[in-house]
């Protein structure tokens, strides 16, 4: 790391609509050659601040200079040129394509009558693989490998276009505690060679033990630039959301013997005819958290599709209180998926809020709908809940993908039935909204209710739950004491390298 800056972003103001600043007079630097993070709440103004970087938006004031030299930076491809590359959250990768043929895709070496030179190409991956000391095989098929290869694919593939800026955009949402320690390595390989990266976090553990320097942005503006080697999360925590953070206590409440929610021998396939759930069994108890770990593509989302009645079963049973479940049977569901299965984008919130409760007598009376009652119940939950902005008239496609996570939290969490299925309930939330929402499902949990919690965040699975099952190549591998086991652990059985 040297003392010359590779990015300059100085007094970046960029307004959404009339009077919405995301960003706001912001000036963010990072150093050549370090490992910088940006934290701050949902709607801080983080990934503006980085579209802009990349081309993606442009600024109405400011000015940009990358390693000492203005640019105007007005579309991704602009940003590649001179240097600059971003993986983003959900990759950008063809599964059908091998390793070699999506690093290259788009900027294929060509020879003779420009047909693509394969030869060359590999060559300049090889060198690249080499220089970073970078194990991967270049013609596996990438829909086989597992996510934390498929992120070193989307990082090649910024190595490959000569990016020496690199933007990567919550970077371990998905990963085991294995794959996170191997591209800790490989990001500070990449320092090591000179490379600058930006990083897109809420964990702040990540950025203590990654960064070099950490940049604080609340609602649009900077709130503190930090050596990272000075600070700690409770210093960090409260710069983010302007005041001190208190955390949702652990898992304390003890499971009943009443059993709620019994699963037995339930095999599901899923699209492609496969089957991805195979004879799993299990049981949750009234005021039981059972958490599921695994690598994602396990089966978990099958799984927790069946119990919500949005998949068929193949061959097993589910139980609520005994009796098989129907299509009328009340199950509250916090979808991993929100666009696909918790909202509908054209509907307002108060819209929104009605998604499955519609024969609710607190907002119907028959064929009439108490509308006055339905907007004033989600006003209550936006203000609880802190969804921003606080209009039950707006439209939900509005929304960052935050504050959407959060609506569908609030509705489902109010549902009055015995059986919550959460997956992912804090993806995509700053720490304050979720620790709101871990402090919900503990209060659930309290209430007697029966959780089913699945889970990429084993940090927040051992929080929450008494039990965690992990599930490897669609079975349960283990059914672990929350209070009695570790990520380690939970982390072999994600791979399969233990089995109980």
């Amino acid at each position: 790391m040297t003392d010359q800056f590779a990015v300059k972003m100085n007094d970046i103001t960029k307004t959404f609509g009339e009077d919405f600043k995301a960003n706001d007079s912001i000036d963010f630097n990072v150093k050549a050659g370090e490992i910088h993070a940006l934290v701050g709440e949902n709607g801080a103004g983080k990934s503006t601040l980085m579209n802009i970087l990349y081309g993606m938006y442009h600024p109405d004031e400011g000015a940009i200079s990358i390693n000492g030299n203005g640019v105007s930076i007005h579309s991704p491809a602009e940003a590649i040129k001179l240097g600059i590359g971003m993986v983003h959250q959900h990759f950008m990768l063809v599964s059908t394509l091998s390793v070699l043929e999506n690093i290259i895709l788009g900027d294929e070496v060509t020879g003779a009558f420009d047909t693509i030179d394969m030869k060359r190409c590999r060559q300049k991956v090889k060198q690249i693989l080499n220089s970073f000391d970078i194990s991967i095989d270049l013609e596996e098929i990438t829909g086989r490998l597992p996510v934390g290869i498929q992120q070193k694919i989307e990082i090649l593939k910024l190595l490959y276009r000569n990016a020496d800026i690199l933007i990567l955009d919550e970077p371990t949402a998905v990963l085991t505690p294995q794959e996170t320690d191997e591209l800790f390595k490989t990001l500070m390989e990449l320092k090591y060679e000179g490379k600058t990266i930006i990083l897109i976090t809420h964990k702040l553990g990540e950025v203590l033990a990654v960064s070099d320097t950490v940049t604080v942005l609340r609602k649009g503006k900077v709130t503190g630039v930090l050596e990272t080697s000075k600070t700690n999360k409770a210093e960090l925590a409260e710069l983010i959301i302007g005041e001190k953070l208190i955390q949702a206590d652990t898992k304390t409440s003890h499971p009943t013997k009443k059993i709620i929610l019994e699963v037995s021998g339930l095999t599901v396939k899923n699209e492609r005819s496969f089957r991805a759930v195979r004879d799993v069994s299990f049981v949750i108890s009234a005021g039981e958290i059972l958490g599921i770990a695994g690598v994602e593509g396990n089966g978990q989302t099958e799984l927790i599709e069946a119990i919500s009645g949005l998949r068929k079963i193949e061959s097993g049973s589910i139980k609520i209180n005994g009796n098989a479940i129907t299509g009328k049977t009340e199950i509250a569901h916090i979808p991993a998926n929100r666009h696909k299965h918790g909202m509908v984008a054209e509907y307002t919130l108060s819209e929104n809020i009605l998604l499955g409760r519609d024969n609710e007598k607190q907002f119907s009376t028959g064929m009439l709908l108490k509308k006055t009652a339905l907007d004033s119940f989600t006003s209550s939950l936006i203000t609880e809940y802190d969804i921003r902005p606080q209009d039950h008239n707006a439209l939900i496609a509005g929304l960052s993908g935050g504050n959407q996570q959060k609506l569908v939290a609030a509705r489902e969490m109010t549902k009055q039935t015995d059986v919550i299925v959460i997956s992912h309930p804090a993806r995509g939330l700053d720490i304050k909204a979720a620790n709101f929402v871990y402090k919900t499902i503990l209060e659930e949990s309290k209430k007697g209710k029966a959780i089913l919690l699945v889970s990429s965040d084993l940090g927040e699975l051992l929080k929450l739950s008494d039990h965690i099952a992990v599930m490897y190549n669609g079975k349960f591998t283990a059914i672990l004491d929350a209070k009695q086991t570790n990520k380690r652990e939970i982390g072999e059985y994600m791979l399969g390298v233990k089995d109980k």
